[in-house]
């Protein structure tokens, strides 16, 4: 049976590494609750990150949901329908209101321009993503929620260890979600986090996972159960270990790429931004309407091979039964994301991809172009 491919894959430490982790937490009978490999990793992740305050999670979307109900959102709020689709159930579980926008044709991440055309009384936050691992253009939009007085939360699921302008991207807007899931650069099997600026918000973050508690008696909010168990931080504490080779292999499989197919005719790569420090996240194309094949003849030709390249992000959020009746999800408002979700490839990229593997897909997308 041959190989399946998938998209992204973690780097998988020796298990022999991860025992002494195992056989710590079983002589401490402490599995869950904040035990002390949750709290190390809070404090090693802030550290390598670059932040002031990092509250973990069972996984991103819990952080997603946690942190609109840390700012007390309400009414509207303005998002991309191009990302995955956690991004906009976290408002649905708030009882909020998607206000979809169009996105960049180069990042695509919001367009700040867009942004500001649909703020209405109603609106009291902005969710943009930093999709692929982009920054947004994260000084315009906090522009923009200055002058309309809203609240910034950016879903940062795929931009662990980012830098721009020489600083974590982190540290912009009112919080920033995390994911850990197996499929990310860093994780911790399932997990996420919210990265906050104070200790006062760290607080009332750590609450409201906890199901409200303050202590043993004491609820103090409608919380819900979001904790990362001490088998998950432990993990995230080896991964941790490996993160910077782990990187470093991402980033050469990516340059093996960009050597390739940069000069295939009807596909386009997405540059790096000035002052971006990427962590090679992810490695999209576009195929375009030069290319030889469609962008679904190209996915199911790479399926033919056992490669999983996947459209990422199709179809939109906006599609879906949930969201196409909102007035926002008009594709007549949103063409540049309609535009990139039909030409959008994510091609695979993770530590470990053998050389071999990757000039197999170069000479499927050179085949293709011929076509």
């Amino acid at each position: 049976m041959s190989k399946v491919i998938p998209v992204t894959s973690p780097l998988l430490p020796p298990l022999e590494e991860f025992i002494p982790y195992l056989e710590q937490m079983w002589e401490s009978r402490r599995l869950t609750n904040g035990g002390p490999f949750h709290e190390q990793l809070e404090l090693a992740l802030a550290d390598y990150l670059g932040v002031d305050h990092l509250c973990l999670f069972a996984n991103g979307t819990l952080a997603l949901v946690t942190a609109l109900q840390a700012l007390r959102i309400t009414g509207e709020v303005i998002t991309t329908p191009y990302s995955f689709v956690a991004t906009a159930h976290s408002l649905l579980w708030n009882d909020l209101t998607p206000v979809f926008v169009d996105i960049d044709p180069v990042t695509c991440n919001l367009d700040p321009s867009s942004i500001e055309k649909a703020i209405t009384p109603k609106t009291s936050a902005i969710l943009p993503v930093h999709c692929y691992g982009t920054p947004c253009d994260v000084e315009r939009i906090q522009g923009i929620a200055d002058n309309y007085g809203l609240k910034v939360i950016y879903d940062a699921a795929h931009t662990f260890g980012v830098r721009h302008n020489g600083s974590s991207v982190l540290r912009h807007g009112d919080l920033s979600i995390l994911s850990f899931h197996a499929t990310k650069v860093f994780n911790t099997f399932e997990g996420g986090a919210i990265v906050c600026p104070d200790a006062k918000t760290k607080k009332r973050i750590d609450y409201l996972k906890n199901f409200g508690f303050a202590d043993e008696v004491t609820v103090v909010a409608p919380g819900i159960n979001g904790k990362m168990s001490e088998i998950n931080a432990a993990f995230g504490l080896l991964q941790l270990r490996h993160i910077d080779r782990a990187l470093s292999m991402r980033q050469r499989i990516d340059q093996r790429y960009r050597a390739a197919i940069g000069r295939i005719a009807g596909l386009e790569l997405f540059e790096q931004r000035s002052g971006h420090e990427p962590n090679y996240s992810y490695f999209p194309i576009l195929v375009t309407e030069r290319y030889g094949l469609s962008r679904d003849q190209v996915y199911e030709l790479m399926r033919q091979h056992d490669i999983l390249a996947r459209r990422y992000f199709y179809p939109l959020i906006s599609e879906f039964p949930m969201y196409r009746g909102l007035p926002s999800a008009d594709l007549g408002k949103l063409p540049v994301a309609k535009r990139i979700s039909s030409q959008i490839l994510c091609l695979p990229i993770y530590p470990d991809l053998p050389d071999e593997i990757v000039d197999t897909v170069c000479r499927l997308l050179d085949q293709g172009a011929a076509k």
